[in-house]
């Protein structure tokens, strides 16, 4: 079986496809919104009454687990709200400062390969380093982005972004979360994707005071590169509203 580096990364749609929607919430958005947002248009792509849609947004703290969560590696259990979630995975954390980027696309269009699509998504988040001078790299023997970090160490690496999804007849929903300036304590709740070796890290860690604009301009280039067309629609307008309002 190929690796996920030899597998084919082009997702283009097929021609005449609708360029894919992407929006971008300011605000933080409730985690239980963006899950049945997520669900309801997951629904109708699949049933082909809506396009396409990439959602890019922050959540309020929390953590969710994963189909392959571990009860052990969540340590603190009554420090942020825990999710129950369908994607991949173990237990992730997602609170302000990090993006998330929901991506609902329909595989019919494009490649009915799993594997190939999390290579895909994979190869988005290492471009999109590496237009800030950051190495990302892969590991077969687990999934997301790493950084190494000789200056903590020999062998030392540290993980920058993640991967979790799921698919509804063969739409894709969940996705990715890319940090640029969490508070990584806030990591040290849970073993992150069950992974205990190595740490977490951000832009902002890696020295680069990157604001969320900036990185999202370059996650969209690069989106665009691998998955084909965006056409921006504004927020999802489903963000939290201040206490008092």
């Amino acid at each position: 079986m190929a690796d996920r580096q030899t597998l084919k990364t082009d997702f283009f749609p097929l021609e005449g496809s609708p360029p894919v929607e992407w929006v971008i919430d300011d605000e933080l958005i409730p985690y239980e919104i963006a899950q049945k947002e997520m669900e309801e248009r997951v629904a109708a792509i699949a049933a082909g009454e809506a396009n396409e849609r990439v959602w890019l947004l922050e959540h309020p703290p929390l953590y969710t687990a994963g189909t392959s969560a571990d009860p052990v590696d969540l340590i603190a259990k009554d420090r942020f709200p825990v999710y129950e979630t369908g994607r991949g995975g173990q237990y992730t954390y997602h609170g302000p400062g990090q993006r998330v980027a929901y991506v609902m696309l329909d595989l019919k269009r494009r490649q009915q390969d799993v594997r190939a699509f999390v290579a895909a998504l994979e190869k988005w988040l290492i471009d999109t380093l590496w237009q800030h001078h950051v190495r990302g790299e892969r590991r077969e023997d687990r999934v997301g982005v790493w950084v190494q970090r000789p200056e903590k160490g020999k062998d030392v690496e540290d993980k920058i972004a993640a991967i979790g999804i799921r698919l509804r007849k063969w739409v894709t929903f969940h996705g990715i979360s890319l940090n640029v300036d969490p508070d990584l304590e806030h990591f040290t709740g849970i073993v992150p994707c069950g992974v205990q070796k190595h740490g977490v890290t951000s832009f902002v860690d890696l020295g680069l005071p990157l604001t969320m604009p900036e990185v999202d301009i370059i996650l969209r280039e690069q989106f665009e590169e691998i998955f084909g067309p965006t056409h921006s629609i504004g927020p999802s307008g489903l963000a939290q509203k201040p206490e008092g309002e």
